[in-house]
């Protein structure tokens, strides 16, 4: 069953099932806590788990503003305080796995363990296409803006964003586009080393979105890791691979 909180003044949904310790489950970018269902009724066996729709998705209501992952840590810090939450596992896929990150490296003795799964935070290799096309554009919107005026121009650029970006990026409102944008951007790097609580990483082979290069960085800084990879896997390795998966979680989450 669906629960909601207000978190200043922003409507934010929940799901809560099983017993036992706590664990913060936190979906990726364009989907709701239904997407990680069969992750939370893995951790659901030996967990408390509460299962968020991030502010912008499923029942949550939109950010005012364009958020960082920083400021969504600052949500879920808020979250716990309101629920009463004591020292919770981090479970957190793709996008949610970036605010799993800035929250452990924020409070490393308050997180009692830390699931990375497919997750993003690094920043993306760029090829010399992709900045051409950046930097074309940029001069493309200075253009329009002198030629047509600004709200005219403005009216032209958001056309032009939604035709050139991502699946994501088209179907996103004007304020989570922003978000999506200057997210890819935060590379999270710096934040890795600060983290105490012993981490898994659970990646599929084949992820392109997050690839597994990803994977081994944060292995590298992350310091109590181990990386479990899936072959054949891609993005969703839950989906992909479901009872190895399943297998590997709860060994994880019953082991001391």
């Amino acid at each position: 069953m669906l629960k909601s909180i207000i978190i200043d003044g922003m409507n934010v949904a929940y799901e809560a099932t099983g017993n036992g310790a706590p664990l913060i489950l936190m979906h990726g970018w364009g989907c709701d806590h239904t997407t990680v269902a069969s992750i939370a009724a893995v951790a659901s066996q030996t967990h408390t788990v509460y299962s968020l729709d991030l502010p912008g998705f499923g029942q949550s209501t939109e950010p005012p503003v364009p958020w960082r992952p920083a400021d969504y840590a600052d949500m879920l810090e808020k979250f716990v305080k309101a629920v009463g939450i004591s020292k919770p596992s981090l479970a957190g896929h793709s996008y949610g796995g970036r605010v799993a990150i800035v929250y452990a490296s924020r409070h490393p003795a308050e997180v009692d363990k830390l699931i990375l799964i497919d997750a993003a935070g690094i920043k993306p290799r760029r090829s010399l296409k992709y900045y051409l096309k950046v930097y074309s554009f940029k001069a493309y919107k200075q253009w329009l803006r002198l030629t047509l005026g600004r709200e005219k121009a403005e009216l032209r650029i958001n056309e032009e964003r939604a035709r050139r970006g991502s699946a994501d990026y088209r179907a996103a409102s004007p304020v989570m586009r922003s978000t999506m944008s200057v997210s890819i951007n935060d590379d999270l790097r710096h934040l890795m080393p600060s983290i105490e609580a012993p981490t898994l990483l659970m990646w599929g082979e084949l992820d392109t979105a997050t690839p597994l290069r990803d994977a081994r960085i944060m292995d590298k800084l992350i310091p109590d890791t181990g990386l479990v990879v899936f072959p054949g896997a891609g993005h969703f390795s839950f989906l992909d691979e479901p009872a190895r998966f399943a297998a590997v979680l709860a060994s994880f989450l019953s082991s001391k």
